[in-house]
């Protein structure tokens, strides 16, 4: 990380409270939906309503959510040049100067205190787990990020480490089931988010990886992840091991909710190109969200045997 100043210093006349909420912009608190992954073992094991395992979830996710908060911190210092030139990254805090460099250095290791802090009251594995995640995404920020499919690989085992996260936070088995459509759906959503990105008018100085993707190889991985993680999911839901444990014939019937969220996610893509980012867009879209909810309800019911009274 470079230690010389920034062509753009914060102005004097920025507030003490504008500057607070810069520093929140920078963690992403609107990107920590995703680790609600952590949460997965969990669901699917059935022990959605025992307190004393959910305590050990709700502890994974607050640590990855400070882990997050530091690695998206440290993300934005390394590509504040890069952020400048895009038309709406520009607007970050730490690329239009509201947040100082050096405030950001700070608030990057006080979350990691905090982080660690926090592994050491959950179990040792699950130390281990959230250690390899950081590394992984520190790594790619400053390196790996800028190797074509690579970087989406790295991506995509973030997703995978969460889940294994959960499980050894909680001391809950994951499936090989639950792991094959975690990575495949996060591939999936990378390679989407790129083929997004090379639209842009400046995407080789946005982002190094670009300049060796194509958009017909976007496509096709686009299609085969789609495909491949809604046939995942089809697979978990007949397996008779699935059956056994739910003691249900029916959860294939939710099938129909990872589908329409591929396509879904795919005409985000392609009828808004102005976006920042289209994982964020999915989470703004009323259908796509209106999708997962009633996929979360119908999951509920079947998986924990709800009835009306």
């Amino acid at each position: 990380m470079s230690t010389e100043p920034l062509s753009t210093a914060p102005s004097a006349e920025v507030s003490a409270v504008t500057r607070v909420l810069g520093v929140i912009r920078t963690m992403r608190p609107h990107q920590w939906v995703k680790n609600l992954f952590v949460i997965a073992p969990v669901f699917f094991a059935k022990n959605l309503t025992d307190m004393s395992i959910l305590g050990g979830a709700a502890g994974a996710f607050a640590v990855f959510c400070l882990l997050a908060g530091s690695i998206y911190t440290l993300n934005d210092l390394l590509d504040v040049e890069a952020d400048r030139i895009h038309p709406v990254k520009r607007s970050r805090p730490i690329a239009s100067g509201v947040v100082p460099v050096s405030l950001a250095r700070v608030v990057f290791a006080v979350l990691i205190v905090m982080s660690l802090l926090g592994c050491a009251l959950l179990p040792r594995s699950f130390a281990g787990v959230a250690l390899a995640y950081f590394v992984l995404n520190t790594t790619y920020s400053i390196k790996l990020k800028k190797f074509a499919y690579v970087d989406v690989g790295c991506i995509a085992t973030g997703f995978v480490l969460r889940v294994l996260a959960g499980g050894a936070a909680t001391q809950t088995p994951v499936s090989a089931y639950m792991l094959a459509c975690t990575l495949l759906l996060a591939l999936f959503l990378g390679f989407g988010k790129r083929l997004h990105e090379l639209a842009s008018a400046q995407a080789e100085k946005q982002r190094a990886a670009l300049k060796h993707y194509t958009r017909k190889a976007l496509l096709r991985a686009l299609m085969l992840t789609g495909i491949s993680s809604v046939a995942a999911y089809v697979a978990f839901t007949l397996d008779p091991h699935t059956k056994a444990f739910f003691r249900s014939e029916w959860l294939w019937l939710t099938s129909i909710h990872p589908l329409v969220g591929v396509l879904r996610f795919v005409h985000l893509i392609r009828s808004r190109p102005d976006a920042e980012s289209p994982t964020q867009e999915m989470l703004r879209d009323t259908p796509f969200m209106l999708n997962l909810v009633m996929w979360i309800a119908e999951v509920v019911v079947i998986v924990y045997h709800l009835r009306p009274t």
